[in-house]
């Protein structure tokens, strides 16, 4: 079963740039699909950007689209999310997730609940 742990959060200010890291443990992502979500208090979940580990086909929400960016470090065995021009709205704690399907539409639709999550990072912006 694999662990998921995000690092790379911290507080920013407006328009600068931070890479969020989510790594596996106990476990590889496989052909996964592998994805970010956001919460701020108050405010529902939203899907960010998910990416199949083995294909690399990638899927956008509209949440953070055109300034974020999803990659992998295979040799890290990493999922990486760039985040750009970061605004205070984008306050909020940041989670991994994981899907067994592979399917980057499904995760970012909705339609599939991801199987794993990690504990989540919380990125702060001030202007």
């Amino acid at each position: 079963q694999v662990q998921l742990i995000e690092s790379g959060g911290g507080s920013v200010q407006t328009g600068d740039s931070l890479t969020l890291s989510c790594a596996a443990s106990r476990g590889s992502f496989s052909t996964y699909a592998v994805g970010w979500f956001r919460q701020a208090p108050g405010n529902e979940r939203q899907f960010i950007a998910a990416i199949n580990w083995s294909r690399g086909n990638v899927y956008y929400g509209d949440s953070l689209k055109g300034r974020c960016t999803i990659s992998t470090d295979n040799a890290r065995n990493t999922v990486l999310l760039r985040l750009d021009n970061l605004k205070v709205e984008d306050t909020a704690v940041y989670y991994c997730a994981a899907d067994v399907s592979g399917s980057v539409v499904f995760m970012g639709m909705g339609t599939n609940e991801p199987d794993y999550w990690g504990q989540g990072t919380q990125v702060t912006v001030s202007s």
